[in-house]
């Protein structure tokens, strides 16, 4: 029965990550501004991270684990770094 339940809840989990990806794009191509379009890609990163973190439980492989650390931290630092160049204009001073 749990196994069940499990398995439902990652499929679903993976449909709604999905749908949170296809509507950050939409932001992402969409947006007004660039901070929306920093911000989308912010989240979009993060989805990302969530998706492949959802597909390692679902397969039992680690390797998706390290890929999802590696998003992360890459994620991160180019989130830091478009952020900086919007405030200031350049990125290394």
């Amino acid at each position: 029965m749990s196994v069940v339940i499990l398995t439902v809840a990652v499929w679903f989990s993976q449909i709604i990550l999905a749908l949170a990806m296809m509507l950050v794009a939409y932001r992402l191509f969409i947006g007004p501004r660039a901070q929306d379009r920093i911000l989308a890609l912010d989240m979009l990163y993060v989805c990302a991270m969530l998706q492949l973190l959802v597909f390692g439980v679902r397969t039992g492989n680690a390797i998706f684990f390290e890929a999802a650390l590696i998003i992360g931290m890459l994620g991160f630092v180019a989130t830091v770094s478009l952020a900086k160049f919007l405030m200031r204009g350049e990125v290394i001073e």
